[in-house]
């Protein structure tokens, strides 16, 4: 089963949350991966398996960068806050050039994750 990964900065995991509630009869579709508060709180708000890794800061960024250079991940869906510094601003730029070297969809904002979504939906 194809995987989604699902990663959301500090002030971007309500909009993730949201965001999975309105996707929830597509993502239940997939194999879904994501950081691991991210993960937490998408699960409880949508009953949807979540596997999750480590917490972005510790690791969790670079976890799912290894799914995806292993060929498993579809998607990428990663939230971000650009007014706030990360301090695991490496890892992030790790996922990206991943994303990019593997030809990936990588999201980084809702609108961009919506419109992904809506390809995904009328695919399957």
């Amino acid at each position: 089963m194809k995987t989604i990964a699902l990663i959301a900065h500090d002030g971007k995991k309500d909009e993730m949350v949201e965001f999975a509630r309105q996707y929830r009869d597509a993502l239940v579709q997939y194999h879904l991966i994501a950081t691991g508060t991210t993960g937490q709180r998408i699960a409880d708000a949508t009953a949807l398996p979540v596997e999750r890794m480590l917490s972005g800061p510790m690791g969790g960024d670079a976890q799912i960068a290894a799914r995806v250079a292993e060929g498993n991940v579809r998607l990428v869906v990663f939230l971000v806050d650009p007014l706030y510094a990360h301090p695991h601003e490496p890892d992030i730029q790790g996922l990206l050039r991943v994303c990019n070297v593997y030809n990936i969809p990588l999201a980084t904002n809702r609108a961009t994750a919506e419109l992904l979504m809506t390809l995904l939906v009328q695919r399957l």
